[in-house]
């Protein structure tokens, strides 16, 4: 055996590995006419969000939070359909399910750290809601340095 060439360790010497190097074990790969549909669907998932928020057809923020999120979800699975080719025959399904794993896990983390954020501004800042708040006030030393700044004056009783 030369040093420049090595057998595999659990082949007999002289067997060689007749099989390709490249992708042909891994799935099927998209014909043109499915890059074609991906990227023509792309795009219209693209422009319909982008129509519907420059010209401003949903007056309600969160309902056009949840139509543009609904467009996001529909243009991954296009990705990872068409462009990604994943699907549960794939490798014998291992990239499906890390897929869902990715999935459960990025989800989990969005909503936790939403709540979190939620709860800590509700709960940190409680005497910042404008009901709270006191009316403003120009400081004394201010209105001195300050001549024709208006202030509120205390009431007389």
């Amino acid at each position: 055996m030369s040093r420049g060439h090595q057998e595999h360790p659990a082949r007999p010497m002289g067997q060689h590995d007749d099989h390709h190097h490249g992708h042909d074990d891994h799935g099927s790969h998209g014909s043109m006419k499915d890059y074609v549909t991906g990227f023509v669907l792309a795009v219209i998932l693209t422009a319909i969000p982008f129509w519907l928020v420059m010209g401003k057809k949903i007056e309600s923020p969160s309902s056009m939070a949840i139509v543009l999120l609904a467009f996001a979800a529909v243009q991954i699975v296009v990705h990872i359909k068409y462009f990604l080719h994943m699907n549960g025959k794939a490798e014998g399904g291992w990239n499906m399910l890390s897929m869902i794993f990715t999935i459960v896990v990025v989800g989990i983390t969005l909503s936790g750290s939403l709540w979190v954020m939620y709860h800590l501004n509700h709960n940190m800042m409680p005497t910042m809601s404008p009901q709270n708040m006191p009316n403003e006030t120009v400081p004394q030393s201010m209105q001195q340095s300050m001549p024709g700044m208006q202030h509120a004056t205390p009431q007389a009783k």
